[in-house]
């Protein structure tokens, strides 16, 4: 890395060589800090939107934009303008190596290459064009599009570009099974079983895409589709077992099952998918899950001027961002979160102020932010969470705008967090209720998932269905550290025995170099900022061997540069904390976990606060072409926009804050 100019060697304290800022350019920092601090405030603030929320882009790889594409040639209503805008944004995304990657810099993912190469040429795009060739030449390097994931040969079994029997048996009579069978809905994750229950629908009804345009991609394989053997790739002996389950439910179950049996399942996952459609915020409020109702209903019968179709495409049409000649769908909104945290940068930037006047209250636009999330507390609404917890009184939030069979306990203890710290009075009945709910949500090794409690049966992501290895949603430690924040910062004694398990639950989880895992962001970094944060929230003694060996960590990762980085490739079993050029948002994070252990006046973060303060934009913010966070590791990852819009203020702040105490 380039050697900064704030950086000199010396030999300092004992004669131990380290790198120091030096006086002037430290004092040169402290000076520019508060005007750093208040043109990023200035600037976030003028984002808010006038109901007080703040919602930044979300972006996915080019398998979601281009599966846009698809659904208009599979419905046959297809926007000109639009899928040529798309088609821009794919073509500018696609990497050095000839195919598309699922991240900023990652490398080759065939999957997404075959997707996107099969939308580009569903818009026109010409397969001898050098942007065609080079990706042809890559997916047949790897196999070809036979190799590709689960979901990808659904896709192209719809376009009848493989047979069938390329995808998994996953008939809609799976609607009619008892709780107790070793497979039912409310067994894998909410993101699981959104998309699953319309898929029923689609590959037991098994129709064919309009494809106006009569497009095929023959070239895409090694072996012609009709002749491949090998569309399933077992890798453990409960793969083998579920495979071979998977043959005599396609070969010799379906054909046994009665039509008024299949009639009942069809009206069944009908009902369960109209239930749950969330208006215009679309089923489960993610993308997959929305488009595969859409086309589930049309196949079922609804007409195009149906009133819950035209909703199935507007809460689709709501997920496009379009710029100029470019377009992309996003896979989901993010707005209470995006507000959650944006409204706790901007309450730590306005302490400084605050302690200065004696005022202690928070910032009109935090307040703003807060009743707006107020407003959209859940309570009594049906949920699916509400399965293993029928007497469990609801005080959820969502992530997107609406989702209410599907509240997340990350967002809850966010919200409920920031709502802690900038006016406990004023949102005391939100934040009891929501640290009730959290606490009931605790699964039983003593941390949180996301969505769902104990939602580890393991075995099924051996399924078919289950290549990606992201069927379920066990406990992780991030949000198990936002959880254990809001149990702490809400101060009653029954929440005690839960944050006590949660404790214990880190302890247990901890790598052996003090680091936590990251599962909603990435990734190491993330994870262990976000429990030192929570335990520094919750009132936990900071200096405790086992949370030092984390702030250990973190100085050891540090850049010489100042900052910290990581890349999306530590999420192989391989490749465990992989470096990556420093990134505004992920100094932040280790800025935060470090302040929150006592480290504000170390030289790692010194040094950090001038990384931050040297990258500052002339709009005040910070900027990044990096992906922030996991979907799911190693199969979809997503770019937070806002990441570097509030993280790195509310690193500074805390900064200044801290700082000026100590």
């Amino acid at each position: 890395m380039l050697n900064p100019p704030w950086f000199k060697l010396t030999e300092e304290e004992g004669g131990s060589t380290q790198h120091k800022l030096s006086h002037a350019v430290h004092k040169l920092l402290c000076d520019n800090l508060d005007d750093s601090i208040k043109a990023a405030r200035s600037t976030l603030e003028s984002q808010q939107y006038p109901d007080g929320y703040w919602d930044y882009p979300l972006e996915a790889d080019c398998t979601i934009p281009s599966e846009y594409i698809m659904m208009m040639h599979f419905t046959d209503d297809i926007d000109r303008k639009l899928e040529l805008k798309i088609a821009n944004y794919l073509r500018e995304h696609q990497s050095e190596h000839g195919g598309w990657s699922l991240y900023h810099g990652g490398a080759f993912d065939l999957s997404c290459t075959v997707k996107t190469y099969f939308a580009l040429k569903l818009v026109g795009d010409a397969p001898d064009s050098p942007h065609m060739t080079s990706a042809r030449d890559a997916i047949l390097s790897c196999g070809g599009a036979a190799k590709s994931n689960v979901f990808t040969r659904i896709t192209l079994a719809l376009f009848s570009q493989v047979p069938w029997r390329a995808v998994p048996f996953i008939p809609v009579e799976v609607m009619l099974l008892p709780k107790w069978f070793p497979f039912h809905i409310s067994k894998v994750s909410y993101w699981s079983r959104t998309v699953m229950v319309p898929l029923f629908i689609l590959c037991s009804l098994k129709p064919t895409a309009s494809n106006p345009r009569r497009i095929d991609i023959p070239e895409l394989f090694l072996t012609p589709p009709e002749d491949e053997k090998k569309y399933f790739f077992p890798t453990s002996k409960l793969s083998h077992l579920f495979l071979g389950l998977d043959y005599m439910g396609r070969n010799l179950l379906e054909p046994l099952i009665p039509k008024f049996i299949r009639r009942k399942a069809l009206k069944k996952a009908e009902q369960w998918i109209t239930e749950r459609l969330n208006g215009e915020d679309g089923l489960g409020g993610i993308f997959p899950a929305m488009v595969n109702a859409h086309e589930a209903l049309l196949l079922l019968g609804y007409d195009e001027e149906h009133s819950l179709v035209k909703q199935t495409k507007s809460s689709l049409e709501k997920l496009l961002v379009i710029e100029g000649d470019s377009a992309y769908c996003q896979p989901c909104l993010s707005p209470m979160w995006d507000t959650g945290l944006a409204s706790l940068a901007i309450y730590e930037a306005d302490q400084f102020e605050q302690m200065a006047k004696k005022k202690g209250k928070a910032p009109n636009p935090v307040i703003r932010g807060l009743d707006w999330l107020s407003a959209q507390q859940l309570s009594d609404e049906p949920g699916d969470w509400r399965e293993n917890n029928p007497s469990l009184q609801g005080g959820g939030w969502p992530f997107q705008f609406a989702n209410s069979h599907y509240p997340d306990l990350d967002d809850t203890s966010l919200i409920a967090w920031s709502m802690s710290i900038a006016d406990h009075e004023r949102y005391a009945e939100n934040i009891t209720r929501a640290a009730d709910w959290v606490m009931g949500m605790q699964s039983k090794n003593g941390g949180f998932a996301a969505f769902d409690r104990d939602n580890t049966h393991d075995y099924l992501n051996h399924i078919p269905f289950a290549d990606h290895g992201a069927l379920l949603d066990p406990p992780t430690e991030d949000v198990t550290a936002r959880c254990i924040a809001l149990l702490g910062l809400a101060s009653a004694e029954k929440y005690q025995p839960a944050l006590h398990r949660a404790i214990q639950y880190l302890k247990d989880t901890q790598d052996v170099n003090g680091s936590w895992f990251g599962r909603w962001g990435t990734n190491y970094i993330y994870g262990t900022w976000s429990v030192l944060s929570a335990l520094d929230a919750a009132g936990q003694d900071m200096h405790q061997p086992w949370i030092q060996n984390a702030v250990d960590w973190l100085k050891s990762t540090q850049h010489f540069d100042g900052g910290w980085g990581e890349s999306n490739d530590s999420y192989y079993d391989d490749k465990h904390q992989q470096p990556h050029s420093s990134t505004s948002y992920q100094t932040a994070w280790a800025m935060l976990g470090l302040i929150a252990a006592d480290q504000a006046d170390s030289s790692s973060v010194k040094k950090a606060v001038a990384y931050l303060i040297s990258h500052q934009q002339e709009d005040g913010l910070w900027s990044d072409d990096s992906f922030t966070a996991p979907g799911f590791p190693k199969v979809f990852y997503l770019k937070y926009h806002g990441y570097t819009k509030f993280f790195p203020l509310w690193a500074l702040a805390l900064y200044r804050n801290r700082s000026q105490k100590s």
